[in-house]
């Protein structure tokens, strides 16, 4: 045990940190005034200092800060820990957030964990939300953890979720369900959801999903098994399916991380759980669907560490990223991003207000839901059960002196109505559109209902934009087309002789995908006299898209080769994003 067991935590707390240290006998009282003298010339954090002058070690300095927040300590190599304490916490969430259960108290569903950071009390509140324990938390070193994690989590024992679908399999008081359907009561449902397997699976999943930067997860019941799938770049992978019995176990399991009503299952249901992940904050927004054969349930993760929001870094080439710079700072008029859903429109708008944002700007914006959470921007949550619609939202807007607005979407007549008049009154407006390209933009609006004149009075520009992934660089390779996949984009063997191609052999970086990542390909139509000129005049999108090609946009096609040029994706990813585009 530390010295500092022989000082209750009580008579510590709250004391200045030079004070703990010199009661657990770490450090005298001439070296602790040595250490806030220079730290009136030096600055710096105390505990830092006597590291750096030699007086206290790392680890004392550390037990110190902890006992300054009321944490006991405890010395993780001189207890032995029993296993089935051990077995409660799944290897990866241990190594994740660095901790050891120490203890269980089964009256009152409390777990005693060790933590080697005082700052890390993220992880008991993540424990409460994954695995439902009420949690106490008390100190260690670094040094002892690592050990610990070493000795009971050894990364090569760590459970896959192969072992923990074949530990579902055959757990007793889970089978009893077999061929229940949905004859369970509300008590069964719970015992279900509290369920050790299932925290755990569900726990590896929700771990593994964030680890591989998956963009969603989804839970599938179908009438003879159920699905788990992840999409990462875009792309749907399916993992080995638990047994179909368990499917409401999960559901319901979710639904208690979210705060959602377990004994509800004939109506949608949506909530969200927060966790902090390997020092991460992650947002999963959870979404319950009842089907034919139980509920399907969708979490969207939004990793912000994940997303870069720069201008310079989604895939604007040079001169479109300086025509849009130029856009975005008009004084008024709107903008809008188009594209498919996930073609990463949100990231766009973000990283464009994100440029804007200084103290001299008012930006408001309404979303739903707000993904990202921007310093000194003014973020609105859609809620359309209470009436508090885009319209709506937009309406109270002009009421609060904005210079920028961002509508999450123009889904009707209204909010492209009252988007219009925002423009048309000195404000800049920005949203986005579901179009396969820009000209095509135009037709939407005016289904919606918008008259040509207010189009072309406010409509600045309109960028569509596709997310195409990227080559893995770990194992890209270079290689010779076939005919067969130049025909695919209307290329001849000449069109490519000047450039090298490459794609992903597959590796364990990329999960055997060849693809790591994504970026943006993107379609500028920018409006001028003539262009608004046409839709005065009813003109058809092939008739927009031609003139806008005349004045330099260039099509997604286009942008897609010329990233396919740059040796950044493949002709596979080029033909699958830009397949309803128009190539020529």
């Amino acid at each position: 045990m530390p010295e500092t067991a022989k000082v209750p935590v009580q008579q510590l707390k709250g004391r200045p940190l030079g004070r703990i240290l010199i009661k657990m006998g770490k450090v005298t009282r001439a070296q602790v005034s040595e250490a806030l003298e220079l730290q009136k010339k030096k600055r710096g954090p105390l505990g830092q200092l006597l590291i750096e002058m030699g007086y206290a070690e790392a680890g004392d300095v550390h037990l110190a800060l902890a006992a300054q927040v009321g944490m006991d300590s405890i010395r993780l190599g001189d207890i032995d820990i029993e296993k089935n304490v051990i077995d409660m916490i799944p290897s990866q969430t241990a190594h994740a957030y660095r901790i050891i259960p120490t203890e269980y108290d089964r009256e009152t569903n409390t777990l005693g964990v060790a933590l080697d950071s005082p700052d890390n009390f993220h992880a008991t509140d993540d424990l409460k939300t994954l695995m439902g324990f009420n949690v106490t938390a008390r100190i260690t070193t670094e040094e002892d953890m690592t050990e610990a994690l070493n000795r009971y989590y050894p990364e090569e024992a760590a459970d896959t979720i192969n072992d923990l679908i074949t530990e579902l399999s055959s757990d007793e008081d889970l089978a009893k369900f077999v061929g229940r359907g949905e004859s369970i009561d509300l008590d069964e449902i719970r015992e279900m959801a509290e369920s050790s397997p299932v925290k755990k699976l569900v726990n590896l999943v929700l771990l593994q999903a964030i680890r591989d930067k998956a963009s969603d997860i989804h839970f599938e019941p179908f009438e003879d098994e159920f699905k788990m799938r992840y999409r990462i770049d875009g792309v749907l992978f399916e993992m080995v399916p638990p047994p179909k019995h368990v499917a409401m176990a999960i559901s319901s399991r979710i639904k208690v991380m979210a705060s959602l009503d377990i004994a509800e299952r004939r109506v949608p249901q949506d909530g969200r759980i927060e966790l902090l992940v390997e020092g991460r904050p992650v947002d999963l927004r959870v979404s319950v669907l009842p089907t034919m054969f139980g509920e399907s349930v969708v979490l969207r993760v939004l990793d912000r560490t994940q997303v870069n929001l720069d201008l310079d870094q989604i895939g604007l080439r040079e001169d479109e990223a300086d025509h849009f710079r130029q856009l975005i700072k008009k004084p008024h008029g709107i903008i809008i991003v188009t594209g498919p859903t996930g073609s990463g429109k949100t990231t766009t708008l973000y990283s464009a207000l994100r440029e804007l944002n200084s103290p001299e700007v008012k930006i408001l914006t309404s979303e739903d839901p707000v993904e990202y959470d921007i310093d000194g921007m003014v973020q609105c949550q859609i809620r359309a059960e209470i009436g508090l619609t885009f319209a709506r939202c937009l309406r109270s807007f002009l009421r609060q002196d904005p210079d920028i607005i961002l509508v999450g979407e123009i889904r009707d007549l209204e909010t492209a109505q009252i988007s219009v008049q925002a423009s048309l009154t000195g404000h800049l407006v920005l949203s986005t559109l579901h179009t396969n390209d820009a000209p095509s933009s135009i037709a939407r609006l005016l289904d919606l209902g918008l008259e040509p004149f207010l189009i072309t009075a406010t409509l600045e520009a309109i960028l569509a934009q596709r997310l195409v992934r990227k080559v893995c660089e770990n194992c890209k390779e270079e290689y010779d087309p076939t005919d067969q996949q130049l025909m695919q984009l209307d290329l001849s063997p000449e069109d490519v002789a000047s450039h090298r191609l490459f794609y992903g052999r597959g590796c364990d970086y990329c999960n055997q995908t060849g693809y790591r990542g994504r970026q943006g390909i993107f379609e500028l139509m920018v409006f001028d006299d003539e262009l608004r000129e046409l839709v005065m005049s009813a003109a058809s999108s092939a008739v927009l898209r031609s003139a806008a090609r005349k004045r330099g946009m260039r099509t997604l096609r286009e942008s897609g080769l010329l990233t396919l040029y740059d040796g950044v994706t493949t002709i596979d990813e080029v033909v699958r994003e830009t397949l309803s585009a128009d190539a020529g």
